[in-house]
């Protein structure tokens, strides 16, 4: 074997996705027929090559559905409709893999439902726009995309990068790693039921932990404060000093409580009395904004359809269900940038 053919043997070999069995007729015919190689890419190779069916049978199994989900479905969930164009380039006479484009829209369709119902459930009283942000830290691409890779489907994955149009953005690994699991659910709630794909996102996606307290952000947390006290037809928020050391030292600490009446509705610290009576209005709207369904007692709309496979419009029957109170109106100087307070 001449130098340059041991190259790109060594360079072929590095890619996962590609099976030990087509490496036994490597080079390619074509390699073998031109007198240089510099035109032959290993990366496009590697790109148009099935992944291996034992690494399809094992991904099966380590999400809990093997027995449900057939080979040929695995490999198509596992590739991307940007491998299309090059393989019709390279074989033009041959018949295109299946791709994954349509079960990833479903997929993730699935998962906004899923993730959409289950923070407005848990939170009642969160804004829209930290909604939509909790959602997307559930379910978008880069959490898609980690997932894929915990389940060890990256190695599986076909897929060709390709630059940005004027017509479509860039796809970029992550972007093709993260249809691989839209496509999953997809495919479970095909192949099973709603209420199994609801399960698969609860136990993949929704059982993480989402510090949801970054996502609530205050111009002013004073005003917002007192527009949702306003609200709610309490007293106007006062602020008190409750605690101070080292008034007159280099590095003073006050403790600052917010009160609506005799009930404390906040506290925060800082080196001001400015910086903590700011906090203790922050942690105030925390309080609201983050209060929590306990567990136990979420309910979620999609537990009224029948807990059986196949269609779940023509069988079983609807399962009772009481929706959660939901909060109040959220306050406009967090959601829409005005207030209708006026601060003297």
């Amino acid at each position: 074997m001449r130098q340059p053919q041991r190259r790109l043997l060594s360079t072929a070999a590095k890619f996962a996705s590609v099976p030990l069995s087509s490496l036994r007729s490597f080079p390619p015919k074509e390699v073998l027929a031109s007198s240089s190689s510099s035109t032959f890419s290993p990366e496009i190779w590697s790109a148009l090559q099935p992944p291996p069916h034992s690494g399809l049978f094992a991904l099966g199994h380590r999400i809990g559905y093997g027995s449900v989900l057939r080979i040929p479905e695995l490999e198509q969930a596992c590739t991307h409709p940007s491998v299309l164009p090059l393989f019709a380039k390279r074989h033009p006479n041959q018949k295109p893999p299946p791709a994954n484009g349509n079960l990833s829209t479903l997929g993730n369709v699935l998962l906004g439902l899923f993730a959409s119902e289950f923070v407005t459930a848990s939170y009642p009283h969160l804004p829209t726009r930290v909604v939509k942000a909790a959602v997307s830290a559930y379910v978008g691409p880069n959490t898609c995309a980690g997932v894929a890779k915990e389940v060890g489907a990256a190695p599986l994955l076909r897929w060709h990068r390709t630059p940005s149009t004027p017509l479509k953005p860039a796809v970029l690994h992550y972007d093709a790693l993260s249809s691989i699991t839209r496509s999953l659910v997809a495919l479970i709630y095909q192949r099973r039921s709603l209420s199994s794909a609801r399960k698969f996102a609860h136990q993949f996606f929704l059982g993480r932990e989402v510090d949801l307290r970054k996502m609530l952000k205050f111009r002013d947390p004073k005003v917002a404060l007192t527009e949702t006290v306003a609200k709610f037809g309490r007293e106007i928020p006062v602020s008190r000093l409750l605690k101070e050391t080292g008034r007159f030292s280099n590095s003073p600490v006050f403790v600052v409580g917010v009160y609506s009446g005799a009930e404390q509705l906040g506290e925060g610290f800082g080196s001001s009395l400015k910086m903590a009576e700011y906090r203790a209005a922050e942690d105030a709207l925390h309080r609201l904004y983050l209060t929590k369904t306990p567990p136990e007692m979420v309910r979620l709309p999609t537990t009224t359809f029948p807990e059986v496979d196949g269609d779940i419009f023509t069988k079983g029957e609807e399962i009772g269900y009481q929706a959660g109170e939901l909060g109040t109106t959220e306050v406009r100087l967090g959601s829409a940038g005005r207030s209708s307070i006026i601060v003297k």
